[in-house]
């Protein structure tokens, strides 16, 4: 069977099975009738086109055609663990020198160092507790400072792309150019960061994450497709390997939704109080503690740090950790992730800051006295929750190399068994998911899901 026909009849097949699901479809006419909503959603929709068609646009100067499928710089990027997966992160941008190849990578590394200044530097957690407009002096830094980390990767992204294509380079590797082709890596980022924050501001919002999330998925067709071609080449049988895989990505994917959205509620009791003629407090309300607090955050930290062994190259400890499917590489990812989990977790995660909080309103857990005791007892259901977490985490980060070590997956398609890759589409479609539905249940239209609500989401 024709390999093209085979990855065709997989999105007939589901194309389909999305078509006559009648909760589906009445949710989309739901969508259309709202105004307000149905403007958003094409105005996303739109701005994400824009992002998808300025990935192919090339560097004025760069030759495409050495690039190109089937060159030997694509071959070498697929073979690569860290520029194959920013390759991923990008949409392709980065494996065509797009004028977007650097994505909105370099905003990330300053929004994550941002906000470990603000736990850090007095400075920056005044500014935390300014509000909105502390909130803009911080997305103020974040802007210089991702312009800042920009003129590290931009010569860098050059410098890397001559040693590997130097033919590419149709003016040579001039001072000026490098200087002329980083200023237009530094706009595009900038253009992908204004285009996230319209999303946000005037589409259905998380506008950055959806970006992500879109150059992420946009690199699954080819992956699939390079999947299928290389089950095809090989022994009879291919078919049920690929369906096999199929299968057991759909339930990777079960997996890690349980696990973004697995909570601990733990149960607060507020006092009555009486204020003039009304009552307030008396009631019982729940603390959502996530059992995944961390995000996906561990594994980018943890990633990072197992490329630092590339920067030994030739010796015996870059050798044990070269290869992403290789054991001691596999685990010691698996604890550093396990380490970050806790440690990231300590950090977004307060307990006497909660435990203050309570007090003050009034509030306190049933059976529990106010003050230390209350936090010791959220310290400790934190310790229990994220240790289950952290575990699962660390398997989900090694799934990409268990898939290529154990099922021959293609490298490509083995990303989005596990990594961040899997963990940004989960957590940005759960939250793109919540945003609709809170327009749905606005205006008495059922929520996305058959019980009416998407189950899980605080």
């Amino acid at each position: 069977m024709n390999q093209y026909l085979v990855v065709g009849i997989v999105f007939l097949v589901v194309i389909a099975l999305l078509a006559t699901n009648k909760k589906l479809v009445e949710t989309l006419k739901n969508i259309y009738k709202i105004e307000e909503l149905r403007k958003r959603v094409i105005y996303t929709i739109g701005l994400l086109l824009v992002f998808r068609l300025g990935s192919f646009v090339v560097i004025p100067g760069i030759n495409p055609n050495a690039l190109g499928e089937g060159s030997a710089y694509a071959s070498q990027l697929e073979g690569n663990g860290l520029l194959g997966l920013l390759n991923v992160f990008s949409g392709g941008a980065f494996g065509n020198a797009s004028i977007l190849a650097l994505g909105v990578m370099p905003y990330i590394t300053a929004s994550i160092i941002i906000q470990l200044m603000g736990m850090m530097i007095p400075y920056f957690q005044k500014m935390q507790k300014e509000g909105e407009s502390g909130r803009r002096k911080m997305n103020q830094w974040t802007r210089f400072l991702t312009i800042g980390v920009l003129l590290l990767q931009g010569p860098a992204y050059m410098a890397n792309l001559y040693h590997q294509v130097p033919s590419a380079f149709v003016y040579g590797n001039s001072f000026g150019f490098i200087a002329y082709a980083t200023t237009i890596l530094i706009a595009g980022t900038m253009f992908i960061m204004w285009l996230g924050e319209k999303i946000t501001d005037k589409g259905i919002g998380n506008g950055i994450s959806l970006i992500i999330m879109i150059g992420i998925v946009a690199r699954l067709p080819h992956a699939l497709l390079a999947e299928v071609n290389a089950r095809f080449q090989t022994a009879t049988g291919s078919a049920i390997m690929l369906i096999l895989e199929l299968i057991l990505l759909f339930l990777v994917f079960m997996a890690t939704i349980a696990l973004v959205q697995a909570v601990r509620k733990v149960p607060v009791q507020y006092a009555k109080r009486i204020v003039g003629n009304k009552q307030y407090g008396g009631v019982r309300q729940y603390i959502p503690l996530k059992m995944n607090a961390a995000n996906v955050m561990p594994i980018i930290f943890a990633q990072a740090l197992m490329f630092i062994p590339a920067l030994f190259s030739g010796t015996a400890f870059a050798a044990a950790f070269s290869s992403m499917t290789g054991f001691w590489y596999n685990f010691t990812l698996a604890v550093l992730v396990i380490a970050f989990t806790y440690f990231y977790t300590a950090i977004i995660i307060n307990p006497q800051m909660m435990a203050d909080d309570m007090k003050r309103n009034g509030g306190f857990i049933p059976g529990v006295k106010p003050g230390k005791q209350t936090v010791n007892y959220i310290d400790t259901i934190m310790t229990r929750i994220t240790l289950p977490g952290s575990i699962f985490l660390a398997i989900v980060a090694i799934l990409p190399a268990l898939a290529m070590k154990f099922l021959g997956i293609q490298q490509a398609f083995a990303y989005f068994y596990g990594g961040t890759s899997l963990l940004i589409m989960v957590g940005v479609v759960l939250d793109t998911l919540k945003q609709i539905e809170s327009y749905l249940l606005m205006r008495h239209y059922d929520g996305l899901m058959k019980t009416g609500r998407i189950q899980g989401r605080h």
